[in-house]
């Protein structure tokens, strides 16, 4: 499973990339107006940093301006990947920036049948939320295992990208799901590697050197 940073900050993105782990990096308006620099800019610089997709949304809701927007951030840089929302408008704008080979990724997914759709137009990636399932009393993880049945029924080759992780627990299950990247914060990642069993054990044998050796 591929590993996306969650960030518009550029201190993140160089610390996950200096981990190794760094596959791709997804953004949205959200996080870009967090830290109050301008967008073009600001892709580009993350784009210096991690060459795998990074995801750059479209703010427009109509066809006509997410293919302005969209065809100006896919003039960025070579690994831009373009954010629509899974819409009708984004399906269509899915359909006609696949066709003049930019990649895209569908966000705000939230059923099967969306994630459907946006593969038969020619989605790259398509980013079922997690966590905001979760946050309304339904299963987020079920709606992984239904997209990935309903791709390998199929063949379709979308990726399917996990969005909205608050945690290491949906981390792991999305690998076990078979999610084929998982976009999360930095937080997260470090996380990973923190178990208690580790430090004690750092801890242990530490005190075992510094009482055999002073």
């Amino acid at each position: 499973m591929q590993i996306y940073l969650d960030s518009a900050s550029l201190e993140d993105v160089k610390a996950a990339h200096d981990l190794g782990i760094l596959d791709g990096v997804t953004t949205n308006p959200t996080l870009i107006a967090k830290e109050r620099v301008d967008y073009t800019r600001r892709l580009a610089e993350i784009c210096a940093v991690c060459k795998g997709p990074v995801s750059a949304e479209v703010i427009a809701t109509e066809f006509a301006g997410m293919m302005r927007e969209g065809e100006a951030h896919a003039k960025i840089a070579p690994n831009i990947v373009v954010k629509l929302p899974s819409t009708v408008e984004g399906l269509k704008a899915c359909k006609a920036m696949s066709d003049k080979g930019i990649r895209t990724n569908l966000t705000l997914c939230f059923q099967a049948l969306q994630a459907l759709m946006v593969a038969k137009a020619g989605a790259f990636l398509v980013s079922p939320f997690i966590g905001r399932l979760d946050d309304v009393g339904e299963d987020g993880m079920e709606l992984i295992r239904t997209i990935r049945k309903v791709y390998d029924n199929y063949g379709m080759k979308t990726k399917v990208l996990a969005a909205s992780i608050r945690h290491t627990n949906h981390l792991l299950h999305c690998a076990i799901a078979g999610a084929d990247v998982a976009t999360c914060p930095l937080k997260v990642i470090q996380e990973c590697m923190k178990h208690p069993l580790t430090d004690q054990g750092i801890e242990r044998f530490l005190a075992d050197y510094k009482k055999a050796f002073g």
